[in-house]
């Protein structure tokens, strides 16, 4: 495997990333909604102030590439015009939450994130910056496949429940209490000695034998998992797929055209909220079925420094060229800045050529090396051990 620097840090506004484009500077929308005009507002600053490419990102934020040193003050003050950035790094840092896309006007979702954002912002904690929250508090549950730490649900009966990840149980609570014990698991996480040299994750503390206080053990089931989602209509709106979870900022301006805010999630997948009809565009994913729906694949070169191949080139060959029930990753590097966790087939880009995981993620010991990429794309019966 070959040996990239783990950051250990993700990229925030204030805080931009380096990458192979120039900075990459993520933009994290409060409540997981944008409005029509920060849409407009958004689409226009990545395009006088980046290179005009938008990522989507699996933590439900957009990424603004192709940043410049001169280009990032100007491009912080569009942000704060258009209401979308934090006082200071620490906060922003903070502020790492997910929410349910399939929330409802004047049900509690928005209410607990607004609550949840403002006592992060009060809260003198020093967190991780991939620890994160979710607010995922539906009749069914549909982020318990994707990173959090603290998670806010709800019981089978619809009563409010807190969870730590990695926790089968989760401890009920009044609406008054969710965001209040939420932040004390955080709390427990950093004093229980979650946190070794600036990283820690809840599921890793808690499997490491850590055991939660008795007055946040739960004792309540969470609500069921909703079947996977795929692009479509829905109640609330119009969920749409984003290729390989880029697009243009033309795409953006697209969806701002048509007057809805959009409601992000961490499925490289965006809602148009309350669009009856499936918008059309390149990049975008409107099929449920749609072959690009099975391939994850990170910006790859040459836009980010780290990686060692195009993986969008040869995720976008593959996908239709492998079964419906086989998940490939195609990653630029050994980090696996796209997905951290396991798929059917994940390939790594090297120096020399792709290592091939079957079954597992980036961190694990490879089945194959050294594969050349045409190779793949004309027999991918290899990914699967057809040789």
């Amino acid at each position: 495997m070959n040996a990239s620097a783990v950051k250990g840090w993700c990229p925030g506004a204030l805080r931009p990333m380096q990458s192979g484009d120039g900075l990459v500077v993520r933009v994290r929308p409060f409540g997981g909604w944008l409005e029509a005009a920060q849409i407009a507002g958004l689409a226009e600053l990545a395009e006088r102030h980046g290179n005009g490419l938008i990522d989507v990102t699996s933590r439900a934020n957009l990424q603004i590439r192709g940043v410049s040193d001169q280009s990032h003050q100007p491009l912080l003050e569009g942000l704060a015009q258009l209401g979308l950035l934090d006082p200071d790094q620490a906060t922003e840092a903070r502020r790492n939450i997910l929410v349910t896309p399939f929330w409802s006007t004047g049900d509690e979702t928005q209410a607990l994130a607004a609550e949840l954002e403002e006592a992060l912002a009060d809260s003198k904690l020093t967190l991780p910056t991939k620890f994160g929250f979710a607010i995922d508090d539906g009749r069914s549950r549909v982020l318990a496949g994707d990173s959090a730490d603290v998670r806010i649900e709800r019981d089978r009966s619809g009563r409010l429940l807190v969870r730590a990840d990695g926790a089968r149980l989760g401890r009920s609570v009044g609406r008054g209490g969710a965001v209040t014990t939420a932040l004390a698991l955080a709390s427990w996480f950093v004093t229980s000695g979650g946190i070794t040299g600036g990283r820690g994750r809840m599921a890793a503390h808690i499997a490491s034998g850590a055991a939660l206080p008795g007055t946040l053990r739960g004792e309540t089931e969470p609500a069921p998992v909703m079947a996977a989602l795929r692009p479509g209509h829905y109640p609330q709106g119009a969920l749409v797929g984003i290729a390989f979870g880029q697009m243009l900022h033309s795409t953006l301006h697209q969806f701002s055209s048509c007057g809805h805010a959009l409601r992000m999630t961490p499925w490289r997948m965006v809602l148009s909220e309350g669009k009856r009809e499936m918008p059309s565009g390149a990049g975008l994913i409107t099929e449920p079925h749609d072959p690009a729906l099975r391939v994850i694949a990170c910006s790859g070169a040459p836009r980010c420094r780290e990686a060692h191949a195009d993986t969008r080139a040869l995720a976008a060959a593959l996908a239709p060229r492998i079964t419906p029930d086989t998940r490939l990753h195609v990653s630029g590097c050994a980090k696996g800045c796209a997905h951290s966790g396991a798929a059917a087939v994940t390939l790594i880009a090297t120096g020399t050529g792709f290592d091939l995981v079957r079954g597992g993620s980036t961190r694990d010991e490879p089945a194959l090396r050294g594969l050349n990429g045409a190779d793949i794309v004309s027999d991918p019966s290899i990914l699967v051990g057809g040789h």
